[in-house]
């Protein structure tokens, strides 16, 4: 297709629709079923192409669905970076994981001291947050090195897998303990109380108290705990299983945590450890990979480097950006885009938008789209603004309830606002760079283990539309036929003026 001769230097929009992918017509493909006449005008007047999203394009496993996290580290690092599953991954096939240091010291002392081992995580193969075949090789370790006791903590997904198979992803947690020849499940939980991440402690504190201090609902069996759950695997109440004597963590024990994402278990990593001092426990804890809690939690795996992205380059050029975004993607358009950093940029400006209340994304998919919008025109409007950088979360995070008609409006409110952002880049002068960070809403079924097709949630490996309006919009020239979304950063610093950094393995688009 045509793209923009657009002269370097013009300012611009960067704008991120989350969860956006493209997939065939069909009927569970909510993007195409919903009424999105200004983004299908764009798509087919303005340059466009697609942008691989999973997989090896952007540093995971082969295969394996892109996420939001990656996504925008990708985007902001113009490479694709090794991802800490990826990188887990390779620990452990090459041995290393077994034999880490920490993790043997940890698993020595306990056997030792007679204490034990608890293991807390998702459990599923979602690879979003977790793999739970990560846990087999934990149990693997715990066995070889005598750890008297090994008590799993297994959080249920219903999200990054389809509804509906917790049992099925907890009776694979039970094979791989008797593989092990260790381990059996002290309690189970949903991962919408165990990995909130909207500071609501209250829903924290049940996992706290069950992981910690064995307070739950009690259950036969781990699948009995799931199938009393009303409201689908994430919502499983905090469940103690009977046959678990003596699963509360004591004082001496270790702890490891094994998903390899930390935005979303950290909140309950640091109230639970902020629980064991308070009552008097001294816990040795681990992570599988890096966490960013405040609590110190040494991590088995390190992460990849991501300096040297698109952050980097617009300070070190003094090109002024402001970031905005909903508090559900706000740490994606700053801290993830800027490569896992928090730093404070002097060039940076963040506009965080809230509502009011406990969000029903369900029954308001617009969510606070119209202040994210209002925020992104008055930005544009500031002609000190180089660049302004958004997510529009709505496709995204309505598409993870696993509601067909509530994630087709959610595809039309977003319509709806890039109809505005459009007109007002035009009006002052900007180019507009539009892309999915990864798959979501075009696929709304999953088959489950059993056969069925049931409502499925989650990420997908399609590709992500990328489309460039330009500033002079009679310009034309050539854009490649296929991205990735390594390409964004280096397109994003040609049509700002700048070169792409010298870290950076994507290429410029235009």
């Amino acid at each position: 297709m045509t793209a923009p001769d657009t002269t370097p230097g013009d300012p611009g929009i960067l704008l991120v629709l989350d969860g956006w992918g493209h997939a065939p017509p069909a009927a569970d493909n909510a993007v195409d079923a919903a009424s999105t006449p200004v983004l299908d005008e764009l798509t087919g007047r303005y340059p466009s192409t697609q942008a691989d999203a999973s997989g090896e394009a952007v540093g995971l496993l082969p295969g394996t669905v892109g996420n939001s996290e990656i996504g925008h580290m990708v985007i902001g690092a113009g490479r694709p970076l090794p991802y800490d599953s990826l990188l887990v991954q390779q620990h452990i096939d090459s041995g290393e994981l077994r034999e880490n240091p920490r993790l043997v010291s940890l698993l020595d002392a306990l056997a030792v001291r007679g204490g034990a081992l608890h293991l807390v995580g998702l459990c599923s193969d979602g690879q979003i947050h977790a793999n739970v075949g990560h846990l087999s090789e934990l149990l693997a370790a715990a066995a070889a090195r005598r750890v008297p006791r090994v008590w799993i903590h297994a959080i249920t997904d219903g999200r990054d897998v389809a509804d509906g198979t917790a049992e099925t992803y907890l009776t694979q947690v039970t094979e791989l303990a008797a593989a092990a020849g260790t381990g059996a499940i002290a309690g189970v939980i949903g991962r919408g109380y165990a990995m909130d991440k909207a500071g609501n402690l209250d829903l924290t504190d049940r996992a706290v108290h069950l992981v910690a201090d064995a307070e739950g609902t009690e259950a036969n069996t781990a699948a009995e705990a799931a199938d009393a759950s009303d409201r689908g695997d994430e919502w499983v109440d905090p469940s103690v299983l009977r046959d678990a004597p003596g699963a509360r963590i004591a004082d001496g024990d270790g702890l490891v945590w094994f998903n390899f994402r930390s935005d979303r278990i950290q909140q309950l990593a640091d109230r639970l450890l902020e629980h064991l001092a308070a009552t008097a426990r001294t816990v040795d804890t681990l992570s599988l990979a890096q966490y960013d809690t405040r609590a110190d939690i040494p991590a088995l795996v390190q992460r990849a480097d991501a300096s040297g992205g698109l952050a980097d380059e617009l300070t070190a050029a003094g090109v002024r950006s402001v970031r905005i975004a909903e508090a559900e993607k706000f740490e994606h358009v700053t801290y993830y885009i800027n490569g896992r950093d928090s730093t404070a940029r002097s060039v940076e400006e963040h506009v965080r938008i809230t509502g009011p209340g406990a969000p029903d994304y369900k029954a308001r998919p617009e969510m606070n789209l119209d202040q994210v919008t209002d925020a992104v025109l008055d930005a544009a409007a500031r002609p000190e603004v180089d660049l302004v950088i958004a997510n529009l979360a709505n496709i995204d995070v309505v598409g993870h309830t696993g509601d067909y008609a509530a994630t087709v409006k959610a595809c039309e409110h977003t319509d709806a606002a890039v109809a505005r952002i459009a007109t007002a880049a035009a009006e002052s002068g900007r180019w507009l760079l539009l892309v999915g960070d990864h798959g979501n809403a075009e696929k709304m079924t999953k088959q489950a283990p059993d056969g069925t097709s049931r409502p499925y949630g989650g990420h997908t490996t399609h590709p992500v539309p990328l489309v460039v309006v330009p500033a002079n919009k009679e310009a034309t020239a050539t854009l490649p036929q296929r991205a990735t979304l390594a390409d964004v950063a280096p397109t994003v610093l040609h049509l700002l003026g700048h070169k792409p950094g010298s870290a950076m393995t994507g290429r410029p688009l235009l």
